[in-house]
């Protein structure tokens, strides 16, 4: 079951790929009540306290396959689903600390009923705190 907010706080947890922390994931539910071609997502970007990280560190796990931001711009035949959370992974050395983050996240996406200018209202800015076992 989704949460209400965009930021889902399942999920949140550290990456380890052989036997090393790599980074770490976030869960976000789409809020568009049709959900979204990929190729309609805009580069995301993901701050925790205070630090951003940007398009090259993120990538987005979509029903069990992973993408680069770059990859989904091409991809207008992937639908991320209303009640499907996306993971975004984020390449961090060593991750996070254990305890409180506050997290954001930015993305936007277009529509094809409304004009591209459009792109930079729809989405937004989320925010949320999240503990990290």
């Amino acid at each position: 079951m989704l949460e209400k907010p965009c930021i889902q706080s399942r999920g949140f947890k550290n990456v380890e790929r052989e036997g090393e922390i790599v980074g770490f994931q976030v869960n976000i539910r789409s809020l568009y009540y049709r959900g979204l071609w990929l190729s309609q997502l805009r580069p995301a970007t993901v701050t925790v306290n205070g630090e951003t990280y940007l398009v090259e560190q993120i990538t987005w796990t979509i029903n069990g396959v992973t993408y680069t931001q770059s990859e989904m711009a091409e991809l207008g035949d992937v639908h991320w689903g209303l009640l499907e959370p996306a993971t975004l992974t984020v390449a961090k050395e060593g991750g996070l600390e254990s305890g409180s983050h506050e997290i954001e996240v930015n993305y936007t996406y277009s529509c094809s009923y409304f004009p591209p200018v459009a792109d930079t209202v729809l989405g937004g800015t989320h925010k949320r705190t999240l503990i990290l076992v």
